[in-house]
């Protein structure tokens, strides 16, 4: 097996050089040893799909079989300041030297604390309790059981197109069919659903304001009569914008609306920044850039700057509801606060603060939707395209009813991965390419990335 050294490490702003068509032979051969060990669940492999990974840097992916890609991905978002930052690597190693692991809710590691001081620094508003978490679906666990310790009400109102993670408290939450089908026999059904109002799809006559009024009427019936949704509402559950739905942003207006009738009515809001926290949108929170603080404030992906870590930020007085610890936590976990894990986040504190990277995602994230709209605009096949800061989504429709355009966008991804871009679909039924590239993306990388989609799309449907 290839193994990455310091000189295999493609460069930061490393352009797209496929030298050998992905995936590859060794890419080929390492899926083969993976499906014969692993479920079968976990990583669709096709003729043409994955890639097997060996380094990455920047916005710079390495292959294999030695094909290097710019990443309009950020692995799911992860690697906002870059793949591979090097003070997040430093710190990590210098972590693991001193302290592999703490001892979770029992004695804590001085970096654990340190963490939090800092998240709490961090945080917008009054968020100034955190229960860290090894993921971004323990989060909202988090947030779920805070909201019910804190209101006695296990009720909680979702929305469609929500993501929130597939342990079952997050998946209960989640919109997605398919996830939730197989365990729905599982699942506590203490959600209440309402459509996201998506100022994209409003009905003939219907303005983006009578929407938004709309929802939020129907919000404050379910809340002030408990009955009509099945189970008292203690929460509202939100993503201020939807990532894997399709990179929907809310009708203006709405986030405050929510948090005047949860105020109203004694709910707490939650908002999932998994993927939008941490400078993606081009503030260091989303609710910042809508002016709203939540209750709760669940962060993880690019927090750790690719260490696994998430976190559930709350108010005082709501995580007041938790009882004290006597030696026995309500919610806890053998890796809490991990030490390596809790180093990384540190660090990536330091690089989001120090270079701003916030507003490098907002800089970004205009050019690289100016390129988008000019390569693009008028394209038979794009209905729109939207976002905020890094978080891009580019919906397809199909124009002729000859090819759904959820094929068409698979087909795109992987007609760009051939061209040397990551890209992933998303939204209901994957019709959207997304892009979220790391902050770090070059211009020369923006064009590459642009121009292989464009490709990539007009051989899709040709």
């Amino acid at each position: 097996m290839m193994h990455a050294t310091a000189t295999d490490l493609p460069m930061p702003d490393a352009l797209p050089d496929v030298r050998v068509p992905p995936p590859g032979p060794l890419s080929r051969a390492a899926l083969v040893r993976l499906q014969a060990h692993e479920s079968p669940n976990v990583t669709a492999v096709a003729t043409d799909f994955p890639i097997v990974w060996q380094a990455a840097r920047g916005s710079a992916v390495r292959d294999l079989d030695g094909n290097t890609y710019v990443d309009a991905t950020s692995a799911f978002g992860v690697a906002l300041i870059g793949h591979g930052h090097p003070e997040v690597v430093a710190a990590v190693q210098r972590q693991a030297a001193q302290l592999l692991h703490g001892m979770g809710d029992v004695h804590p590691p001085a970096v654990r604390i340190a963490l939090v001081e800092a998240l709490t620094a961090l945080a917008p508003g009054d968020l100034g309790h955190a229960v860290l978490c090894g993921g971004g679906s323990e989060a909202v666990e988090v947030a779920q059981k805070t909201a019910l310790l804190a209101t006695g009400r296990p009720g909680v109102i979702a929305f469609s197109g929500s993501y929130h993670g597939m342990g079952h408290g997050a998946l209960d939450a989640t919109s997605r069919r398919d996830f939730r089908a197989p365990f729905v026999a599982q699942l506590a059904h203490n959600t209440t659903w309402l459509a996201f109002p998506d100022p994209a799809r409003l009905p003939v006559g219907v303005r983006a304001a009578d929407l938004c009024a709309h929802t939020l009427e129907r919000v404050e019936q379910l809340l002030a009569h408990p009955a009509m949704g099945g189970v008292p509402i203690g929460a509202i559950l939100i993503e201020p914008i939807q990532g894997r739905g399709g990179v929907i942003l809310p009708p203006d207006g709405f986030l405050a609306g929510l948090r005047a009738l949860c105020d109203r009515h004694g709910a707490l809001l939650i908002f999932d920044e998994i993927f939008t926290g941490c400078g993606r949108t081009g503030a260091l929170f989303a609710c910042e850039t809508a002016n709203v603080l939540p209750d709760l404030l669940c962060i993880g992906k690019a927090l750790g700057g690719g260490m696994p870590i998430a976190a559930c930020l709350g108010r005082p007085h709501v995580m007041a509801a938790w009882p004290v610890s006597h030696g026995e936590a309500l919610h806890t976990s053998t890796f809490l606060g991990h030490p390596v894990a809790a180093a990384a986040a540190l660090a990536t504190i330091a690089v989001l603060q120090r270079e701003d990277i916030a507003g490098l995602a907002a800089r970004v994230g205009d050019d690289l939707q100016a390129l988008l709209r000019t390569h693009l605009a008028g394209h038979p096949w794009v209905r729109e395209i939207r976002g905020r800061g890094l978080m891009i989504g580019v919906e397809l429709i199909d124009p002729t009813t000859q090819m759904p355009a959820t094929t068409v966008a698979w087909r795109t991804v992987t007609g760009a991965l051939r061209r040397g871009v990551l890209l992933l679909p998303c939204g209901a039924q994957g019709e959207v390419i997304q892009l979220t590239p790391p902050a770090v993306l070059t211009s020369a990388q923006q064009l590459c990335v642009v121009l292989a989609l464009r490709a990539a799309l007009d051989e899709a449907i040709a």
